[in-house]
């Protein structure tokens, strides 16, 4: 990860190259806002932009303690895992640990592998903040993937910089600057086979299409995803307090009166809807459940209930209605 004489080895200063000013400043501004007591872990899978934000965040955070998962889906998986944590020691982390996870075959390999990154790195936090190396690039990834799901602006609103216990410092910061400044540090990243296999959906959105959409719109593509899905996180923010206080104001115990929904805008009462199914141990929610459940308060014909991911087996959630009132009945 990083080669004998490097300049890291010798110092915990960096240089102050423009690549590696702009790491810091990302991670100095963020500490404040979500992490007070400066303590903080790093997900650190030994690529360029996690190991460029693991070298700032060694700088500018009290401690730092590196989390290394080994998927074991490539061969010599765990020696980039070993050299991953002595770079990290290397930096100057606190500790650095390698997770080992068993990768299952539900969703596909990349959503299977995700579900065992994050659920080993959230049981091996010990209550500290995870940063994680996502850049403006990689939301810019997130927004066209939520585009062609078309399930609305909360699927458009990308990643956040803080999602309890997830940070992403670089999110304003492109994916070349990790790599300039891992090359300003004299640090080698590891190049992960999969992030160029086209056998990827988010592979090929990086490859072909950003970049046609690059050149066919004159540049500032991704920057501008990035920054409309900054603007919808914002939006959504208002309207999910707004949805929040025509909860309150519908609710009749664990059920809905459908008559204050009915007179609520549409935008605010399918979040209503979308809040009361979640909190109600609804999960894998779409577009399609929620208007079904709508039309059970706007477009009435008796028809029956609405079945929503979240049951057991043998036990179907689903939403109903029953006297002028939203059910929800595990049935």
């Amino acid at each position: 990860m990083d080669r004998p004489g490097s300049r890291l080895a010798r110092t915990r200063g960096l240089p102050e190259t423009a690549a590696v000013l702009e790491l810091r400043q990302a991670v100095r501004a963020w500490l404040p806002a979500y992490a007070p007591g400066r303590a903080v872990a790093v997900a650190l899978s030994g690529g360029a932009d996690s190991l460029a934000l693991t070298a700032a965040a060694v700088v500018e955070a009290d401690a730092v303690d590196a989390l290394i998962v080994d998927h074991q889906l490539q061969p010599g998986s765990a020696r980039v895992a070993a050299a991953a944590a002595a770079a990290a020691l290397r930096l100057g982390c606190r500790s650095a640990r390698v997770l080992e996870v068993e990768v299952g075959g539900d969703g596909g390999l990349e959503a299977a592998a995700r579900h065992a990154r994050y659920a080993a790195l959230g049981g091996a936090r010990d209550g500290l903040p995870v940063l994680l190396g996502h850049t403006l690039d990689d939301q810019a990834e997130t927004v066209l993937l939520g585009l062609a799901r078309g399930s609305g602006g909360r699927s458009i609103q990308g990643m956040a910089a803080y999602a309890e216990p997830w940070g992403r410092p670089l999110l304003g910061v492109r994916r070349e600057v990790t790599r300039r400044c891992c090359a300003d540090l004299e640090l080698t990243p590891h190049e992960d086979p999969h992030n160029s296999s086209p056998d990827f959906t988010r592979v090929r959105l990086r490859a072909e299409a950003l970049p046609l959409l690059e050149d066919v719109l004159g540049g500032g593509v991704a920057a501008a995803l990035a920054r409309t899905a900054g603007q919808l996180r914002e939006d959504g923010a208002v309207l999910d307090l707004l949805a929040e206080e025509l909860l309150e104001a519908a609710a009749e115990g664990g059920d809905l009166s459908t008559e204050i929904l009915a007179t609520a805008p549409a935008a605010l009462r399918r979040r209503a809807i979308r809040a009361w199914l979640l909190a109600g141990g609804a999960k894998a929610l779409t577009d399609k459940h929620l208007r079904a459940v709508d039309a059970l308060v706007t477009d009435w014909r008796g028809q029956g209930g609405v079945a929503v991911g979240g049951g057991s087996p043998g036990i179907r959630l689903v939403a109903g209605r029953e006297h002028g009132r939203l059910t929800m009945r595990r049935r």
